[in-house]
């Protein structure tokens, strides 16, 4: 009777961890997954400003570094990347 409560107290523990350890890698990947997106829309958003910025002289590089700004900062983001690289 020993052995089977030993099985099943270590099979509890170890779906014990295995749920606190999934658990605590979901939360950054969700804080990754939203940074991406926000980093193509960002990347897009550049790309856009840059077509229609050709008409008038504005122009900002399409690089990875101006995507995650953008991505993090939102609007206020393309508006600090266009006063520092104009």
């Amino acid at each position: 009777m020993g052995v089977e409560m030993s099985v099943f107290l270590t099979f509890g523990g170890a779906m014990i961890l295995v749920f606190l350890l999934g658990r605590a890698l979901l939360v950054p990947l969700k804080y990754i997954l939203k940074l991406t997106l926000n980093s193509i829309v960002g990347g897009i958003l550049l790309m856009v400003l840059n077509f229609v910025g050709m008409h008038i002289g504005i122009a900002v590089p399409l690089n990875l570094v101006n995507a995650v700004t953008v991505g993090v900062l939102g609007l206020p983001g393309v508006i600090l990347l266009v006063i520092l690289c104009n």
